[in-house]
This record gives C-alpha cells, sequence and structure tokens, in this order.
C-alpha cells in the first residue's frame, strides 16, 4: 500500500454526498468525476482497480455509475463505506426530483430552473470528452483494444445496437481470441513498467488484496436474507396501514421487476417502463412521461431516476391529486428500484475481487472496458447532437453559445485544472445569463 493512508470514513462520506449533488451527465458524466476525484485527485484507487469495478458494474443490471460508487466506497470502508456510498449517490437526486415533481404538478414547468440545468449541459459534455480521453488513454493497451473500441462505436452509433449485446459480444469475442490468437493480448513491456510504477502511488492498488475476498456460502445467504427482509418490510407497512394495498404492492413488485431488467442502462428499460406504466396501468400521461425524461436528464443522480417520477405521479394520480401520496409513491419507487443494486454488488464484489489475479478474466475484462470506450464515444456525439445541434444538424442550427460553453470547458477542465464541482456552478449560472440574454434579445 505504499506510505499512503487510509481516507477517513468522514472524508469519504463527504465527497459521497458531494457527488450525489454533482452527479449530472449520466453514467459516463458520472464515471468521470468519479474518476477524477478518486483516481486522478485523491489518489485513493489506482487506475486497475477502477477500471476492474467499472468493469464488473457494467455487466450488471441497474445504474452502473450507482453501483460503481457503491463498489468503490466499499473498497475504502468495507460494507459500511458501500452502503453510504451508493444511499448518497441517490438520496440528493431523490429528494430533487421530488420537490421537482411537486412544482411540476402545482405550477407546470419553470423557465429559469431549466435555463440553469441547460447552462451543465455543455460543460457535462466536456466533462464526458475528459472522461473518454482519460480512460481511453489507461486502457486501450494494444491495437486490439482499439479495434474492439472502434467496433463497439460503430455498433451502437450506426447500427443501434442495444448495448448488453455489446458487452456479451465482448466476452464472447475474448473467449474465442484467447484460444485463437493469444498475442493480441500481449502489452509492451514499457506499457507494463509504467502500469506497475503507477500503481505505487494509490491507497488501493493492484498489491492489496481484501481479506474477505471469495465465494463464501453463509454470507451470500445472509445477505440474500437481508436484502428480502428490507423488501419486504415496506410492502408490510403499506398492508396494515394503507387502504389501497392493491396499488402499492403493484408498485413495489413492478419496480423492483425493473430493476432486474435494466441491463445497459435507463434507456434500456425506459421504452418498457414507460408502455406499461402509461398504457397498461394508467399512472401517468405520455407527455408526462417525456417531462419526467427531461427532469431526469437535468437533475444529478442517474437517469434511472425518471422511474422515481413515474412512481411520483402514479401516487399523485392515483389518489386524486395528492402531492404527500406522490411522495410516498416517489420514495417506495426510489426502494424498490436500488435494493437489488446493493444486493448485486455486496453479493458480487468480494467474489470479483478475487478473480484479479486470473489471467483469463482480467483480459476478458479488458476488452469489456475497450467495449465502454466505444460506447463513451458514442454518448459523446449523442450529447454532441443533441446539445450543439438542438434543432438541425447545419452549420444553420449550431447553438453557438453552448458550443463555445462546451470549449470554454473543457480548456478550462483539460489545460487549467479547474475544479470540476466550481465549473459546474460557474456553467449553471452561465445558464441563467444565457437565457435572460435571450429573453431580452
Amino acid at each position: 500500500m505504499g506510505d499512503l493512508t487510509k481516507p477517513s470514513f468522514k472524508e469519504a462520506c463527504l465527497f459521497w454526498l458531494k457527488l450525489g449533488f454533482i452527479s449530472f451527465g449520466g453514467p459516463a458524466g458520472q464515471i468521470a468525476i468519479m474518476h477524477e476525484f478518486l483516481v486522478e485527485k485523491k489518489k485513493w484507487i489506482s487506475e486497475s482497480r477502477f477500471l476492474h469495478a467499472l468493469n464488473y458494474t457494467m455487466i450488471l443490471p441497474g445504474p452502473e455509475a450507482q453501483q460503481l460508487a457503491t463498489y468503490t466506497g466499499w473498497l475504502l470502508h468495507g460494507t459500511k463505506g458501500g452502503l453510504v456510498a451508493g444511499v448518497f449517490f441517490v438520496l440528493p437526486s431523490m429528494f430533487i426530483l421530488c420537490g421537482l415533481s411537486a412544482l411540476y404538478v402545482t405550477y407546470g414547468n419553470i423557465p429559469w430552473v431549466n435555463a440553469m440545468f441547460s447552462g451543465l449541459k455543455p460543460a457535462v459534455m466536456a466533462i464526458v470528452i475528459l472522461a473518454l480521453i482519460k480512460i481511453g488513454t489507461k486502457s486501450l493497451h494494444t491495437t486490439f483494444h482499439f479495434m474492439v473500441a472502434g467496433t463497439a462505436f460503430v455498433l451502437m452509433f450506426f447500427f443501434n445496437t442495444p448495448f448488453p449485446y455489446i458487452i456479451i459480444g465482448a466476452l464472447l469475442l475474448s473467449f474465442v481470441a484467447r484460444r485463437m490468437l493469444p498475442s493480441l493480448f500481449k502489452q509492451t513491456s514499457s506499457a507494463q513498467e509504467q502500469l506497475a510504477k503507477d500503481e505505487e502511488q494509490y491507497f488501493i492498488n493492484r498489491n492489496h488484496f481484501l481479506p474477505d475476498a471469495g465465494f463464501k456460502v453463509r454470507r451470500l445467504v445472509g445477505q440474500v436474507f437481508a436484502a428480502a427482509l428490507l423488501w419486504v418490510i415496506p410492502i408490510g407497512l403499506f398492508y396494515l396501514f394503507s387502504n389501497d394495498f392493491t396499488f402499492w404492492k403493484q408498485l413495489s413488485l413492478f419496480f423492483t421487476q425493473a430493476a432486474f431488467v435494466t441491463f445497459g442502462g435507463a434507456y434500456a428499460v425506459l421504452p418498457y417502463v414507460a408502455q406499461v406504466s402509461v398504457e397498461q396501468l394508467n399512472w401517468l400521461t405520455e407527455l408526462q412521461m417525456i417531462d419526467g425524461l427531461a427532469l431526469g436528464e437535468t437533475t444529478p443522480g442517474p437517469l434511472v431516476m425518471v422511474l422515481v417520477f413515474v412512481g411520483f405521479m402514479a401516487g399523485y394520480n392515483h389518489f386524486d391529486g395528492s402531492v404527500l401520496m406522490g411522495a410516498l409513491g416517489l420514495v417506495a419507487t426510489t426502494f424498490y428500484t436500488f435494493v437489488p443494486c446493493f444486493l448485486f454488488v455486496f453479493a458480487g464484489a468480494p467474489i470479483i475481487e478475487k478473480t484479479r489475479e486470473n489471467e483469463k478474466i482480467k483480459q476478458a475484462l479488458t476488452l469489456v472496458t475497450a467495449a465502454v470506450v466505444g460506447v463513451i464515444l458514442n454518448l459523446t456525439i449523442y450529447l454532441g447532437k443533441a446539445i450543439v445541434f438542438p434543432e438541425e444538424m447545419t452549420l444553420g442550427g449550431i447553438d453557438y453559445p453552448t458550443l463555445g460553453w462546451v470549449v470554454v470547458s473543457f480548456v478550462a477542465m483539460y489545460r487549467f485544472k479547474l475544479n470540476m464541482i466550481t465549473w459546474i456552478v460557474i456553467s449553471s449560472i452561465f445558464g441563467l445569463v444565457n437565457h435572460f440574454i435571450t429573453q431580452l434579445f
């Protein structure tokens, strides 16, 4: 571990809480913020350990950034660290969305709030570009890795291939390539030496082994039992104290089911949630669903938090416009969406940690990371089109103030190393100023 001291639990808690308020930009942006703080700034976790955790969370159902926070929190401070990291990643977003949802049903859209969040979008795009550069530089070690990243980008950008298929394809490719052309995985000796040297700078590095790692039946049974007990408690309370238990049971079961099928992030599960909640359960209208997506896009936290807006509207509409019942629906939805996420990490992380020295698994996961680089490149272009070309993909359709702020944000954070949190605040002010100038002219 070198001479580096273990970060205090309080220091880690403050970071996770701060992350909950600034985690804009979907998974790529959130991963970038965590990478910048945990790896680049604080040197709590080395690049190889960060990417190992990222590879595992990428193949789990659920929001990968929240699960990565849980995993890295667990690495630093065990179960309590993982719980705090995962909960704080979601909690600020839940309260913000609860407030905005209440305002939404009471007052409708608020222009100045939208303007403030619109200023964050170009800054988030710059953060995603930084993530692409940093993760790409550290994880693309061979020509084969570059080819996998390029293939993943082409499949997603041109053929709309679902994210889970790309990850499964990378794992299958690794299996075939290892058998037929093992030389494809070989790194240059200089790259290996540099990686080994870099590891010594970090508290959690490749030489740091957790004593609790590995598969233990008793621990797994205990974790599953604890998750099941937590899952049952709210259902029991609804049964005892609610006049409409059928509604709450339906909501709880639906969002638990959604949590188990969110492979590939929120965009993969949103069509399913929209179809069931709008067309079958009549919890909200199609337009309200679109407004919920807009709220989810412009607030911190994982995009899957859109589901909690659906839970709010379900409670609000079912109980005749009750904001209180809407808030209860939102809290219940948050709980049932994320309980499975914690179980996946706490049950799987000790097993995955034990595989770090398994060369076959390590090489397979390096291809997953390479594929993720291609996915982040696709996201960068996707965001660029939506942010810089809000109306049409022509020279006349460019939003020049936004494009300018993307460039300014990138230069500020990449060249001048300005603090990311400070820049997010500055960007929200830019959004307000831009809005008022546009209104005047």
